[in-house]
């Protein structure tokens, strides 16, 4: 019986140690202030910018026609991610960034993202939040999913949750990026 117990208990140890620690890490960005800005080329171009994200990661943002583009990685300003935006008009110029780890490696991120309402597209205000969960390196950058900040109390751990279950397997291109919860009235994230 004794030995039953030993071999029980190494499963378990064993088992708990090949786990990943899945954990998060915060950086505040302005993109204004700390990232280098490259000019627009063509009208509705409003330039792109690089910065340094969490552990280095290089990160990429671009503007035009009223939204934005955010994307990682050495290459970032060629990945999917650098393509993708939200429907309707947008932006993500300052705030914090979620970045999920595992085993202290980060793998995906979380931005919340202003967007306009339907009702806003002629004001100057956008009332709309969404977190954007997006699949960084290695392989290709891409959006997992969305969650709308606004309607979900719980919506950062909506995020983590959409993040650590799927964006390491994610396959930019094939697999469907996802809405995580409730989805409040004039939102569009796709």
């Amino acid at each position: 019986m004794k030995s039953v117990l030993c071999v029980l208990s190494f499963c378990v140890v064993a088992a708990s140690a090949s786990a990943l620690e899945l954990s998060s890490a915060y950086t505040k960005i302005d993109v204004r202030k700390q990232c280098r800005r490259g000019p627009g080329v063509a009208l509705e171009d409003y330039g792109d910018w690089r910065c340094k994200g969490y552990a280095d990661v290089p990160m990429w943002l671009g503007a035009g026609d009223q939204r934005m583009f955010v994307s990682f990685g050495k290459k970032a300003a060629q990945e999917p991610a650098a393509q993708e935006t939200l429907a309707t008009f947008n932006h993500f110029y300052e705030g914090t960034i979620e970045w999920r780890l595992a085993d202290g490696e980060a793998f995906a991120s979380i931005v919340r993202w202003n967007y306009k309402t339907p009702a806003e597209v002629d004001k100057r205000t956008t009332s709309g939040r969404v977190l954007v969960v997006t699949r960084l390196p290695p392989g290709p950058v891409c959006h997992v999913g969305y969650v709308d900040a606004r309607a979900n109390p719980d919506a950062n751990e909506l995020a983590r949750q959409l993040a650590d279950a799927r964006a390491r397997a994610f396959v930019c291109g094939k697999d469907k990026p996802v809405i995580l919860g409730k989805v409040g009235p004039g939102a569009e994230f796709r």
